[in-house]
């Protein structure tokens, strides 16, 4: 029988509704991370409300930036004192730099008390861009940001990246060393099984596409709208959901109705993602820049035809057919043409990805391994 010590993992994520990051710990919650105890220390929100439901450990405390830094460090310090983790993994930069500075306020600590408990220090990068406004906005906010992680990096012990791209731009902006790739994972089967409940029959000739994002001007929707209406010129009977929040939902809906396809195209807000999908032929995204995108990991998996811009981490997703260039001048002619070639086209060959499983594994292998180069394990 085994008398190996289930250790304790927290996770520190400074955002108390759900989106990508949300997405990554519910699954992460779900599969479990092997001979790791998952606590996750989170506002109090819809997360957290789903955590408890998969009885989830939760430290719902003051905590995120509306909370400020000495109270979301006390708070993060008070978990990890009361929790006494073997990882605490942080997940955004809000939390990358809480986690660092109560980590390493703990080490300066333990100099003085060597019965305090200090956990090996885990990042993970989901949304670093190789353009810093996309982000940041100004040049300086960006600046600060560049040192601010170079110098929470020092002090922690490994990161990991969600795709190759993702890794290279950690090198480049902030020196990060000891970068691991772990992908997003997806459980294709299950995932294009949930899908199929909500499928709904498609007519000949009357392609369904599908926008799946923020309606802000980084998703680039007002090209999307523009080489829709010519796509409709060939196909009259095409179809175009645009399901999503944001600023630009009354600007997006004058451009619609300014170029007489409002019959066409239907503005349905907040949607659940597997029924969006199932009444969907096609995904398309056209952001300035994705990390791991679940919206593309989820339509491959559900067998839908994608289409998206050549950026971030969006080519270790889909093949160069599905791929279009955002540079090029003739940027709405290139959507155009990626659409009326997804349109023609039979349905996606069959797609593998990394699972859930598979994921936490990596994660597990990761901690252990950070930790025996420490002498921890």
């Amino acid at each position: 029988m085994s008398t190996a010590k289930t250790l304790t993992a927290l996770w520190v994520v400074p955002v108390p509704d759900f989106g990508g990051v949300a997405r990554h710990v519910l699954d992460v919650a779900q599969t479990g991370i092997p001979g790791y105890r998952l606590v996750v220390c989170a506002p109090e929100g819809k997360l957290t409300e789903r955590l408890r439901e998969l009885n989830i450990p939760v430290h719902a405390v003051p905590f995120g930036p509306s909370r400020g830094f000495r109270t979301s460090f006390a708070s993060l310090t008070h978990v990890i004192e009361q929790e006494k983790p073997a990882i605490v993994h942080s997940h955004l930069a809000y939390a990358d730099v809480i986690a660092a500075a109560s980590v390493n306020s703990l080490k300066m600590r333990r100099l003085a008390n060597r019965s305090l408990t200090v956990p090996t220090l885990i990042t993970t990068e989901h949304g670093i861009a190789g353009d810093d406004a996309v982000y940041h906005g100004t040049s300086w906010r960006s600046k600060l940001m560049e040192q601010v992680h170079r110098v929470r990096l020092w002090g922690t012990n490994a990161a990991i990246a969600v795709s190759r791209s993702t890794a290279e731009q950690m090198r480049r902006k902030w020196g990060a060393r000891r970068v691991s790739i772990i992908y997003n994972g997806v459980d294709a089967p299950r995932l294009r099984a949930a899908v199929h409940k909500h499928r709904v029959p498609t007519e000949p000739d009357a392609p369904r596409i599908l926008s799946l994002s923020r309606l802000s001007p980084e998703k680039g929707i007002d090209v999307l709208i523009e080489a829709f209406a010519q796509l409709r010129t060939v196909y009259p009977k095409a179809h175009l959901e645009i399901a999503g929040e944001g600023d630009l939902a009354d600007t997006l809906a004058q451009q619609v109705r300014e170029l007489h396809i409002s019959d066409a195209v239907t503005f349905s807000g907040f949607v659940d993602p597997l029924e969006a999908m199932g009444r969907s032929d096609m995904v398309i995204q056209l952001s300035i820049w994705e990390n791991c995108s679940y919206t593309l990991l989820d339509a491959k998996a559900a067998g839908l035809k994608t289409v998206a811009t050549n950026v971030g981490g969006n080519p270790e997703i889909l093949a160069p057919n599905e791929l279009v260039n955002r540079r090029q001048n003739a940027f709405c002619d290139s959507v155009l043409e990626a659409l009326t070639r997804n349109c023609e086209a039979s349905a996606p060959s069959a797609w593998t990805w990394v699972t859930n499983a598979e994921m936490t594994a990596q994660i597990a292998e990761l901690y252990t391994q950070t930790q025996k180069h420490q002498g921890l394990a």
